[in-house]
């Protein structure tokens, strides 16, 4: 029986990709026989919250881990270490871009993106801290966890970290099995989701939906997600566009596929990604999906996405209005997401995983 610390710090709050991943990652390797699991936080006043998200099967650790705290001391220190908070453990596994150091037990650390190495401008001062972190992590022994090969080679690049060192293991997507969703009564909408930050690049798409929404006179934009730092730049690209009236802010929801269902197109206007849910959850609910080839999106959505260059506002508005106007096309689009979507299942993912973590604990 392999004995696992996991951070489940990301089960807490508004799910956004991370989170999304993270309670995807706890519960299925939870279902597992051949696995112990101990979630622990790095949060003070938020462990209460964590312990109470932890599925069935997963122990909590002993005591929160206060992430301020104990993130300065790893920046410059090996201590204090897992086995403190969780007993003997085979392998440490953090979750999002953070390991913790560790008496006996081999390191994994999931590196979901370079955005804060890429764009630190577009990034929060909280996410420029991830890149010491994770190249102390690797120069102090740690393995390395990615969702695709496009980050993968980025970190062997810019960590110079050992290949052999780096497991590409995609999360899966929850799929229901339909293909006859029903759609929803009303104007047409274009769907955004994500967080509001600057490489999301909402402002673009608003720029696009308002050099089409001329043309398509019942259409509307509709963007969903929780505030960020990005708030004033979408505010005055909303403040200026023409067809104001028709862009419409939804704000957090707590569960989107009802509004994703009745979405015509999900737009995706990235300026980078790590991985990238909205496409795929999209596709595994027969919405077509136009993105910008940024990051690994199209190493995600393979032949199945409509893909402009990102941050081409003109290109991404007339690939949306081929997509609302072309019924072959977009017939084709939805058929090609419902194969791809196929190849991102959870109970591959996680046992990737547990593969990985028996090579790992090998190796001790």
């Amino acid at each position: 029986m392999l004995t696992v610390a996991l951070d489940a710090t990301p089960l807490v709050g508004d799910r956004t990709g991370i989170g999304v991943a993270v309670a995807g990652m706890v519960k299925g390797l939870a279902r597992r026989s051949d696995l112990a699991l101990i979630g622990y936080g790095l949060t003070g006043a938020g462990w209460h919250k964590v312990r109470a998200h932890l599925p069935a099967g997963v122990r909590p650790a002993r005591a929160r881990m206060p992430a301020g705290v104990f993130l300065r001391l790893w920046s410059r220190v090996p201590f204090p270490v897992i086995e403190s908070w969780t007993g003997p453990v085979d392998v440490v596994h953090g979750t999002n871009f953070v390991v913790p150091p560790a008496r006996r037990a081999e390191r994994l650390v999931t590196v979901w993106d370079l955005a804060a190495v890429r764009f630190p401008e577009l990034c929060t001062a909280t996410s420029r801290r991830y890149p010491h972190l994770v190249q102390r992590a690797v120069d102090t022994g740690a393995w390395v966890h990615t969702g695709s090969r496009f980050v993968a080679d980025e970190i062997v690049n810019h960590f110079g970290v050992d290949p052999d060192r780096v497991f590409v293991v995609p999360p899966g997507v929850e799929v229901d099995g339909k293909r006859d969703h029903p759609r929803r009564s009303g104007p047409p909408y274009v769907l955004a989701l994500g967080t509001v930050e600057p490489r999301k690049d909402f402002p673009g798409l608003v720029h696009a939906f308002d050099d089409i929404a001329g043309d398509h006179p019942e259409l509307e934009l509709w963007i969903a997600g929780p505030p960020g730092w990005g708030e004033s730049q979408l505010s005055a690209a909303v403040a200026a566009a023409r067809h104001r009236d028709r862009v419409k802010r939804l704000g957090w929801l707590d569960d989107p596929g009802e509004v994703l269902r009745g979405a015509a197109v999900l737009a995706y206007p990235s300026l980078y990604e790590g991985f990238g849910f909205p496409p795929l959850e999209a596709m595994a609910v027969g919405v077509p999906v136009v993105a910008s080839a940024a990051g690994s999106v199209p190493e995600v959505t393979g032949d199945a996405a409509m893909l402009v260059a990102p941050g081409d506002a003109g290109a991404f508005a007339a690939a949306i209005s081929t997509v609302l106007g072309d019924e072959v096309l977009r017939s084709s689009l939805v058929e090609r997401g419902y194969r791809r979507v196929e190849a991102f299942n959870w109970e591959a993912s996680s046992a990737a995983l547990h593969r990985a973590y028996l090579e790992i604990a090998a190796t001790r």
